[in-house]
C-alpha cells in the first residue's frame, strides 16, 4: 500500500484553545508526520511490503527482528501512531461516555487514578515514545508505555488512547514540562467518544 498523510478531522488551529497551538500542529502533522509518510513510501518500494496493509507491515517488520527492517518499521509504525493520535483528539469539551467511564473505574479504581497512572507512565518513558491505554485480549484495560515508534499492535493489544511523548509533540507549547503536557492532553484535548468507540 502507499502511505498517505491523512486530512485532520479539524483545522491546525482548532486545538489551540485546548493547549495545542497551531504552530505545533503545523510542525507535527505537516512536517513530522509527513516525513514518516514520505520516507515509508520510499523504503517499502519494490520490497515484500509494498502491497501489504499498514498493520501487516508493522507487525511483520517488528516480529522479524531484522535490523534491515528497522527503517520500514519505524516509519510505518509512526505513521499508524499519528493517524490514531489525530483521531483521539478534538476541539471543545468532550464528556467521557458512561461505558468507558465504567470500564476505567473497574480497571483502575477511579478516573482520577487512571489519569494519574497515565501521566506517570508517560513521564516515566525515558526518551522518545508513547503512552497508551490498551485493551488486552481478555477485555481488561491497562496502561503501557513504548519506546520510539513501538505501539500496541506489536503485542496484540487494542489501542484505546495514545499520547505522543516525543519532544516535537509538546516542546513549542510546554517546553520541557512533559507532566503538564500529559495532564493537559487528558483534561482538554482527548476525544473521549473516539476512545469509547475503540472498546
Amino acid at each position: 500500500m502507499t502511505f498517505k498523510l491523512p486530512e485532520l478531522p479539524y483545522s491546525h488551529g482548532d486545538l489551540a484553545k485546548g493547549g495545542m497551538s497551531q504552530e505545533t500542529m503545523e510542525y507535527h502533522h505537516g512536517l513530522h508526520h509527513n516525513a514518516y509518510v514520505e520516507n515509508g513510501n520510499k523504503l517499502i518500494a519494490n520490497t515484500e511490503w509494498e502491497n501489504k496493509s499498514l498493520e501487516e507491515i508493522i507487525v511483520g517488520t517488528y516480529q522479524s527482528g531484522s535490523v534491515a527492517q528497522n527503517g520500514i518499521f519505524n516509519n510505518a509504525s509512526q505513521h499508524w501512531n499519528h493517524c490514531q493520535f489525530w483521531e483521539m483528539m478534538g476541539p471543545g469539551d468532550s464528556a467521557m461516555p458512561s461505558e468507558l467511564e465504567a470500564a476505567i473505574k473497574e480497571n483502575f479504581g477511579s478516573v482520577d487514578k487512571f489519569k494519574d497512572s497515565f501521566v506517570a507512565n508517560g513521564v516515566g518513558q525515558f526518551g522518545s515514545g508513547w503512552v497508551w491505554l490498551v485493551k488486552e485480549n481478555d477485555g481488561s484495560l491497562k496502561i503501557t508505555k513504548t519506546e520510539n515508534g513501538v505501539n500496541p499492535l506489536c503485542f496484540g493489544q487494542t489501542a484505546l488512547l495514545g499520547c505522543d511523548v516525543w519532544e516535537h509533540s509538546y516542546y513549542i507549547d510546554f517546553r520541557n514540562k512533559r507532566p503538564g503536557y500529559l495532564s493537559n492532553f487528558l483534561n482538554n484535548l482527548v476525544n473521549w467518544e473516539n476512545v469509547a468507540s475503540r472498546l
